[in-house]
């Protein structure tokens, strides 16, 4: 049995939810799924092919006008791979936040540099929430594409959502609080007093049941 990637069982996913061809697996993918589980262009465009390869889809060729199209469907196979997947338990998640790596290099820089990141973080934030909240207006006027699985993809829009209010409030705050700061090194002693405050906080353990802190 060939070795599958996420990123092969992210291609099942979609293939289980109707036939795509290559154009339109990449574009939903950069889509949706993108946003949780980036990958290059070119990746994408080669899962599909080694899924074939793997008897886990199946590949139709035609034509439309002049330009050939390859359709991807998913196989038996396919099904049976997707849902022996669903049943591990998944990979811890990884962040990955050129923005944030900037901010904690920022010592390194000047403070003009910090606040341009930080802002750069905020804009993008909002733009990416704006992305859901025309998505999410979408499925409330039309009811979807797949309208038989608003509760699984409501169950995502809340996690994205917040994520994205979440950047824009803490980018909001970094900004009020770096506006007091001369330069990128000083405030180790002069914003020392905060810089506990938000240690002791972040080292309160946490009630995983109700995300609360112990003992509150």
């Amino acid at each position: 049995m060939a070795e599958l990637t996420t990123t092969s069982y992210a291609i099942l996913g979609l293939l289980a939810l109707r036939d795509h061809t290559t154009y339109e697996l990449t574009k939903q993918m950069q889509r949706t799924v993108g946003y949780i589980w980036p990958r290059a262009e070119r990746k994408l465009y080669d899962e599909p092919k080694r899924l074939v390869v793997a008897g886990y889809a199946e590949a139709v060729r035609d034509l439309v006008g002049r330009r050939r199209r390859t359709t991807y469907s998913i196989t038996p196979a396919g099904r049976d791979a997707l849902a022996r997947w669903l049943g591990t338990e998944p990979a811890p998640p990884a962040l990955e936040f050129e923005g944030m790596l900037r901010v904690l290099f920022a010592d390194q820089g000047s403070i003009g540099q910090l606040r341009q990141s930080i802002q750069a973080v905020a804009a993008q934030a909002a733009a990416r929430r704006a992305h859901f909240a025309e998505m999410a207006a979408g499925i409330l006027a039309t009811g979807g594409e797949y309208p038989h699985r608003a509760h699984v993809n409501a169950l995502g829009m809340r996690f994205m959502a917040a994520y994205f209010d979440q950047l824009t409030a803490w980018s909001d705050w970094a900004l009020e609080e770096i506006d007091g700061w001369d330069d990128t090194t000083t405030p180790a002693q002069t914003w020392s007093g905060q810089a506990r405050d938000i240690f002791a906080d972040a080292a309160r353990p946490r009630n995983a049941a109700t995300g609360g802190n112990d003992g509150a």
